[in-house]
């Protein structure tokens, strides 16, 4: 993080007997990831701008297990669920907010079971709600009459029906939102899901995200938005396999209101 961003750690908060409003959950994506870090320092300049007390856990924070558990190894996802809800219930954290619906899903869904249970957002549902509580005002026109097409996350969208939020924020930049034939219900999967991000794909005669990024050209978008650091990536890959990345950017919905803000 570069140094005019300012992002406290919980101990920090604990340390002076404080309790943030949200812990930001970063997540492994945002953490590791060239691509993904620009997407959590966006979201991170939104917070500052909203004047939210956040926090992060920083070294304390641990991979959610996610991937391990969709790839089979229950017992490993086990492990890593149970550290991090022990770290969460010590510093008794209740809101959780992250930029990546892996997390969110696992930590919503998944982390009651074995004890974690808390209000959990994705990040465009907390940016929807600092705007509509008149914390963050978006009236940029950076992308006005922008042709935007959004790609539904397979875990923010057919996992937990969230379909209205990243659309009511991106609404908001005055972008055209154009909505490709299979959306919000109906999207397909960027290809990324179930652990696929980390292996090659099965034989057969298109990669599932080069079909999705298809799904999005015939929109005609200067801009594929989206809100998982995964999708971006499988996006991304696929708008440079149709030779289109001179023309069309590939963005995570915080960015966009992050550069409206002019941060």
């Amino acid at each position: 993080m570069s140094e005019q961003l300012k992002v406290p750690t919980m101990a920090e908060f604990m340390a002076e007997g404080k309790q943030p409003e949200i812990l930001f959950w970063v997540g492994s994506a945002g953490s590791y990831d060239d691509r993904a870090k620009k997407i959590t320092k966006a979201f991170v300049k939104i917070l500052n701008k909203a004047n939210v007390d956040f926090a992060v856990l920083g070294t304390e924070e641990s991979n959610t297990g996610d991937v391990a558990k969709r790839a089979g190894n229950e017992f490993l996802f086990q492990m890593q669920a149970v550290m991090n809800i022990e770290v969460l219930n010590a510093y008794e954290v209740k809101r959780i907010v992250t930029c990546d619906p892996h997390s969110f899903n696992c930590i919503k869904n998944e982390y009651p079971n074995l004890g974690g249970v808390y209000d959990v957002m994705h990040h465009t549902q907390y940016i929807e709600e600092l705007i509509s509580s008149g914390r963050l005002n978006v009236e940029g026109n950076t992308y006005k009459g922008k042709r935007v097409t959004f790609h539904d996350p397979c875990y923010l969208g057919r996992a937990n029906s969230v379909y209205n939020a990243p659309r009511s924020v991106l609404s908001k930049t005055n972008a055209t939102i154009v909505e490709m034939k299979r959306h919000k219900g109906t999207a397909l999967c960027c290809g990324a899901g179930g652990a696929q991000m980390f292996k090659e794909p099965e034989k057969g005669d298109m990669d599932i995200n080069v079909l999705r990024t298809e799904d999005a050209l015939k929109t005609n978008p200067e801009i594929i938005a989206t809100g998982c650091p995964y999708c971006n990536t499988m996006m991304t890959d696929g708008v440079k396999a149709k030779e289109k990345e001179n023309d069309i950017q590939v963005m995570d919905v915080a960015e966009l209101i992050a550069n409206e803000q002019g941060l």
